[in-house]
């Protein structure tokens, strides 16, 4: 008597689950993302083994580029708009409502505040064109102690870090430095990229 074969079925998988979950993944990561605004002065931070992180709110950034310039930036929206308030003060400067949000979406920035108000007059896309000099640290204008002094008094939870290149010259962090001190910030953090400890030690 002859066998009956069994009609075999190869099994089928519906994944129309699973491509909804993906992309209801990729829907929240995108929603809850926060972009890293784009970075005027590109800094080559030195590696260290440290394990101390840097805080990830109310931080006062000073960079040092290559070329000895220094900008400065905050990270709270709020404490950005006071500053700018207590700087048109200081200095007599009037800005509109629209330059202060304009400021307050900065990252960071590197003019002097004579040239500050028709900086941020500029377009976003003719900002990332001007070659900002940098604020002024000498002892004659020392503007970026003002800044600091003004936006630590606008944010007391804030704190400092000195975000140096590689290759900048020490008398430029020096005098960064001796600023903060003369305004009587003596703690800071020194922003530097992870190294991996050596096994030996």
């Amino acid at each position: 008597m002859p066998k009956v074969k069994v009609h075999r079925t190869s099994p089928s998988l519906d994944m129309t689950p699973m491509v909804d979950l993906a992309f209801l993944l990729v829907t929240f990561f995108m929603l809850i993302s926060k972009f890293a605004p784009e970075e005027v002065l590109v800094v080559d931070t030195p590696s260290a083994t440290t394990e101390i992180k840097a805080p990830d709110a109310n931080v006062i950034t000073i960079s040092i580029g290559n070329d000895e310039r220094v900008f400065f930036g905050v990270d709270d929206k709020n404490t950005k708009l006071r500053l700018i308030d207590k700087i048109s003060e200081k200095y007599g400067v009037a800005f509109t409502q629209q330059e202060k949000d304009v400021f307050a979406s900065l990252a960071s920035f590197g003019v002097p505040i004579a040239q500050l108000k028709s900086y941020l007059a500029l377009k976003p896309e003719d900002q990332k064109k001007v070659n900002q000099p940098g604020i002024p640290i000498d002892s004659t204008r020392n503007e970026l102690g003002d800044w600091v002094q003004l936006a630590r008094y606008s944010n007391p939870q804030s704190v400092v870090a000195i975000k140096g290149d590689q290759t900048a010259k020490f008398p430029v962090a020096e005098r960064v430095i001796a600023i903060l001190q003369d305004k009587n910030v003596n703690r800071f953090n020194l922003v530097t990229d992870m190294e991996a400890k050596p096994r030996n030690l």
